[in-house]
């Protein structure tokens, strides 16, 4: 079993990195809503093609638009803070009790 338990744990430390880089993404993605980039930087499209198909469904939903203010960044950061503390700590909190 603990094989099992050294398995999620493994899981959980990497599903708290690849959150906790897509936050960073995202949070990169809201200074460059804030300048006017070159679209045909291949950094800038980058950031906009991994995060536009969260960020999408979550702007068409949200009908809340202050003055040209998204908030969709704001909900996805929400999001994925709950995701590390909810989804990470379960993960590691299994494997601890199987190792």
């Amino acid at each position: 079993m603990f094989i099992i338990g050294y398995f999620l744990r493994a899981v959980a430390i990497v599903v708290d990195y690849v959150l906790f880089f897509y936050m960073l993404i995202i949070v990169a993605r809201a200074i460059l809503s804030w300048v006017n980039p070159d679209p045909y930087n291949a950094i800038v499209r980058f950031i906009h093609n991994v995060t536009e198909p969260v960020l999408y469904p979550i702007r068409a939903r949200l009908p809340i638009n202050f003055g040209g203010i998204d908030f969709s960044p704001i909900v996805v950061f929400l999001v994925i803070i709950f995701l590390r503390t909810f989804v990470v700590n379960s993960l590691l909190r299994m494997a601890a009790s199987l190792i």
